[in-house]
């Protein structure tokens, strides 16, 4: 298949998106000091440092980020993040992954960071898939896409071009 043929977000429209996500975030916790970023290892992190990126430009909260750790195919094997609970407890916390598929990968995540008391969890995803098979959603996205089970979308994040393809 050819992927040229196939490209749902160019480079400059996934900017664009993460802009309004990173505004979409902003007024959503106008409120806070800090703020917790937390992105799913691989181009979870990616899509959460660029968002952290924006949200420094335009606002004056303080970025807290965090890498979270999901094995995608066993994610009950174990699940882990790069800071401590003290980090993050009672603190907001955007989780943020660059594709919603199932759901599984998400659900997870969120999972992990219930052991701590939370002030606010939202998600935020580039491509919402619509083929949950569980009950998680995006609070923020860029795109919701229906797609069939067979068909797949990829992101690739270079500092140069970044481009979503649907495969």
């Amino acid at each position: 298949m050819n992927t040229i043929n196939n490209i749902i977000l160019d480079h400059n429209q996934i900017n664009q998106k993460i802009k309004r996500i990173a505004y979409q975030i902003y007024e959503a916790n106008c409120y806070e000091k800090e703020l917790v970023i937390a992105g799913i290892q691989g181009n979870g992190i990616h899509f959460a440092n660029s968002l952290a990126k924006v949200l420094k430009e335009i606002s004056s909260l303080r970025i807290i980020p965090c890498e979270v750790y999901i094995n995608k195919k066993n994610p009950l094997h174990s699940v882990s993040v790069s800071i401590e609970p003290s980090q993050y407890k009672n603190k907001s916390i955007i989780l943020v992954d660059d594709v919603l598929n199932s759901g599984s990968t998400l659900m997870y995540g969120i999972k992990y960071f219930l052991d701590v008391p939370l002030k606010r969890f939202k998600t935020a995803v580039l491509v919402n898939r619509n083929h949950k098979k569980y009950p998680v959603k995006a609070d923020f996205k860029g795109i919701s896409l229906s797609t069939s089970i067979k068909e797949h979308v990829e992101v690739i994040f270079d500092k140069k071009k970044t481009v979503a393809y649907l495969m």
